[in-house]
């Protein structure tokens, strides 16, 4: 800076004196002014040249500030390399390691364009980088489900999507999609295949073996009706069969439920949805749960929305709802309250089912609806309970999109809550279900 500001001292002195000599000191000053600040304007333009010809050109020598701008771009730039190396660094670790993965990663813009894609992505979904970058993935990998899954929002991306691949159909994936930054998606391909096929494979013994046993127990329990019809049959056999009749109906209330549960996990045997009249189905419910009740002396109070109807598969809502009213019987102590309503908010319609019985620790709500999961192992089969009911209304709500909530506390009661999606009301007077047979 001292430099330039002598040097501007030095012009305007030599103009200053100029001018007193020749007699035109304003002329002279302005001259001078003028020429100082043409000479600066050609040194700076000297400084665009370099940037723009910094291979061609060297930078300008001028000492001053020409000089210490120069000296602080260079150092910008050396600055700016290191740190363009280092980021080159990790991005070629992170492209390394995500090549190394299982999965298929593929990196989506804010359209869904392609930006990056690793080595698993062409072998799970077809997509080859560097070759397909820039491509919309719907418009590469045609596949409706995948295009449909790519638009959904938050909480349906939060929910995966399993579909067989687009390129291999021997390979079942499973894709999920993370958004990040500001508008880029993650997408997730896991190859599933080996987990699916022995889910499929379990899934396919238990439907068999609970078929095969059905038969048998069917035999066995009719000879047992038989034995305490017979009047020559011992007294002292008495006891005995009535033991083994009770652990003979056991074993088919398991098989029934087990069967069902298969239905419902394959997705078959669901049969044509219809409009159902919840209300008169929860009353042939409530009478049921009363008988069941007996002694106990329960309170079950029904509130229901008599014009809310539900568009839905009648058989399973039909086990959603008396599983639930079922349990709380069975849970709740004598002259225990039962409160049943079927009502509609903002949310859509819901199904609760709320007692003052035993309550639920809080360790143990999130693994109820597990199959055979119980709490208190030796209450459950005093109960007669198979130990699938909670898991047989989890995967029946899954069927209708719909969603259990539970909560509960110890010595307090529990409350069981089925919520649907607004998609499923009726509110109609026209012809509804009033079948409720099994």
């Amino acid at each position: 800076m001292k430099y330039d500001f002598w040097r501007f001292i030095s012009v305007l002195f030599l103009s200053a004196l100029i001018g007193i000599v020749t007699g035109y000191l304003s002329v002279c000053l302005i001259t001078g002014l003028l020429f100082f600040i043409w000479w600066q304007y050609k040194e700076f333009s000297k400084i665009l040249i370099w940037l723009q010809k910094r291979h061609e050109t060297s930078s300008p020598s001028q000492a001053g500030l020409i000089d210490e701008t120069c000296r602080e771009i260079d150092y910008l730039r050396d600055r700016n390399k290191s740190r363009k190396q280092k980021l080159s660094g990790y991005l070629k670790r992170f492209q390394d390691a995500t090549s190394a993965l299982p999965d298929a990663v593929i990196v989506l813009g804010a359209t869904g364009e392609i930006e990056w894609a690793n080595e698993k992505a062409l072998e799970y979904i077809g997509v080859q980088w560097p070759k397909d970058a820039g491509l919309r993935l719907s418009n590469l990998v045609r596949y409706p489900k995948l295009i449909k899954y790519l638009d959904a929002n938050d909480e349906e991306l939060e929910k995966g999507l399993q579909i067989v691949s687009p390129i291999n159909n021997k390979l079942k994936l499973e894709i999920r999609i993370s958004s990040y930054g500001d508008t880029q998606k993650l997408l997730v391909a896991r190859n599933i295949t080996a987990i699916s096929r022995i889910n499929q494979m379990r899934k396919d013994f238990i439907a068999n073996a609970s078929h095969e046993l059905r038969t048998p127990l069917t035999v066995i329990s009719g000879y047992l009706e038989s034995f305490i019809d017979d009047v020559d049959c011992p007294k002292e056999w008495t006891g005995y069969i009535q033991q083994m009749r009770s652990q003979t109906s056991r074993m088919q209330r398991l098989i029934q439920d087990l069967m069902q549960l298969s239905s419902l996990e394959t997705g078959s045997g669901q049969g044509e949805k219809e409009i159902i009249s919840i209300p008169i189905m929860l009353q042939s419910i409530i009478n049921e749960a009363r008988s069941l009740s007996g002694f106990m002396n329960h309170k079950i109070t029904l509130n229901a929305d008599q014009a809310l109807y539900l568009h839905a598969n009648l058989q399973e809502i039909y086990s959603v709802f008396s599983n639930l009213v079922f349990n709380a019987v069975q849970y709740t102590p004598e002259f225990g309250r039962i409160d049943v309503c079927w009502y509609e908010d903002d949310e859509g319609p819901h199904f609760s089912v709320k007692d003052n019985g035993l309550g639920i620790a809080s360790e143990h709500i999130p693994r109820l609806t597990e199959r055979f999961y119980r709490i208190d192992k030796g209450r459950s089969r005093e109960k007669g309970g198979t130990g699938l009911g909670l898991a047989i209304v989890k995967h029946a709500l899954a069927r209708h999109d719909g969603k259990l909530f539970i909560d509960s506390e110890l010595s307090k009661g529990s409350l069981f809550r089925c919520d649907f999606p607004k998609t499923l009301i009726v509110r109609s007077e026209t012809k509804v279900s009033n079948s409720l047979s099994a």
